[in-house]
């Protein structure tokens, strides 16, 4: 296509120049095709949780698809909005990428400043939909949802409820069960689950919740974690005697998390497709669907515009629930 030809078309299209540039690499323009050096991924948490493992999996099998290295990098902070808030400020060339929970998008906000306009992250692809799981540790000395319940009813802010951080799922889990059951709860907020789990297991606070993973699966199993509840549309197979915390009566409380990729407002659009298009490749990968089913996980396989519509409704869920529990940022 000759470029005067490609430039009418173009600007017929409303396109921004960015968004040119893109199309006319793809129809064989002058530009170079994307991507031309490594791509970074920063992973909105530390490294060792359920996140990060998919990340790296992911991170692995883009590069070789797009056939350049797709460098992982931890930035863990702020419940994840660490990570996302770099991206946002990042060029608009699609060479740094976010992995993380939506809730910087859609609850963080809400809390408070955030570090960043939401307006300025565009979402890439959804990744996967990870289950929430309420751990009494070494240092309870309950078994059950019910006995818990009564001793934080008998001893107000005597259990310590250790989540990934303020603005995080798990914190909107401990607000919502301490707004329903009208019971105080000490939050411990650390900056993702790796730590968080090596605390737990020697009985540095008495409950925590955690993203579903092998690891922490297996600590159950060896007895060494106990589970009182878990945040998922069903019981997990691994799992089949732990109720939701939907079944125990608590609805508002029963939250799954939603991970996914994203990139800088302004990256073009052609770009962004390319790489939705990559990243559900991935996730139809047999050893893909594996190691997120050993995390009681489901893959996210969305479109761009599925995954932004998902975020918007999350959003608008976040915002009454942050009101109704008169939540307030940390």
């Amino acid at each position: 296509m000759r470029r005067r030809t490609f430039a009418i078309q173009a600007m017929a299209l409303g396109m921004s120049l960015a968004a040119q540039q893109a199309l006319a690499q793809i129809q064989g323009g002058t530009q170079r095709p994307w991507p031309q050096k490594p791509i970074k991924l920063l992973v909105a948490y530390p490294p060792g949780g359920v996140s990060d493992v998919m990340a790296r999996m992911v991170a692995e099998r883009l590069a070789q698809r797009l056939n350049v290295p797709v460098l992982v990098e931890n930035r863990a902070g702020a419940s994840g909005a660490l990570a996302v808030n770099v991206v946002a400020k990042s060029a608009h060339d699609a060479y740094t990428l976010a992995f993380s929970a939506i809730s910087p998008l859609t609850l963080s906000p809400h809390l408070g400043k955030p570090l960043f306009d939401p307006k300025d992250i565009v979402a890439v692809a959804g990744v996967m939909v990870s289950p929430v799981i309420l751990l009494a540790t070494p240092a309870a000395g309950f078994a059950d949802f019910k006995t818990m319940l009564s001793a934080a009813q008998n001893k107000p802010f005597a259990l310590r409820w250790a989540t990934s951080g303020a603005a995080s799922l798990g914190h909107v889990m401990l607000e919502q069960l301490h707004a329903a059951a009208r019971v105080d709860f000490t939050h411990i907020p650390y900056k993702g689950g790796g730590q968080q789990i090596t605390d737990a297991l020697g009985g540095q606070f008495e409950l925590l919740s955690v993203n579903a993973s092998a690891a922490v699966l297996q600590h159950i199993q060896e007895g060494k974690l106990r589970p009182l509840a878990v945040g998922s549309p069903v019981r997990l197979e691994s799992l089949p005697m732990v109720p939701t915390l939907a079944e125990l009566g608590f609805a508002a409380a029963n939250l799954s998390s939603q991970f996914g990729v994203f990139a800088p407002t302004g990256t073009p659009p052609l770009i962004i497709d390319r790489l939705n298009a990559e990243i559900q490749i991935v996730l139809g990968q047999q050893a893909v669907r594996e190691r997120l089913g050993a995390a009681e996980c489901l893959p996210l396989k969305t479109s761009v515009l599925e995954f932004k519509r998902i975020i918007a409704q999350e959003s608008d869920n976040m915002a009454r629930i942050v009101k109704d529990a008169r939540m307030v940022g940390e």
